[in-house]
């Protein structure tokens, strides 16, 4: 896989966890744990698309 299809793959990754975010935010019994951790996996995520950013700069 190229770097370009690389960052683009990690986008959607970044954009599914954030739907998924919001879906479980909507919910009336989201769990907070759940967010949490979709959330810290969001963060990883975005922090990844930003090294191969920096790399390919």
């Amino acid at each position: 896989m190229t770097t370009e299809g690389h960052i683009a793959a990690l986008e959607r990754r970044h954009q599914e966890l954030d739907r998924k975010i919001q879906t479980e935010m909507q919910s009336t019994r989201f769990d907070n744990l759940t967010v949490a951790a979709l959330k810290r996996k969001k963060l990883e995520v975005k922090d990844e698309i930003y090294r191969f950013n920096a790399t390919t700069q």
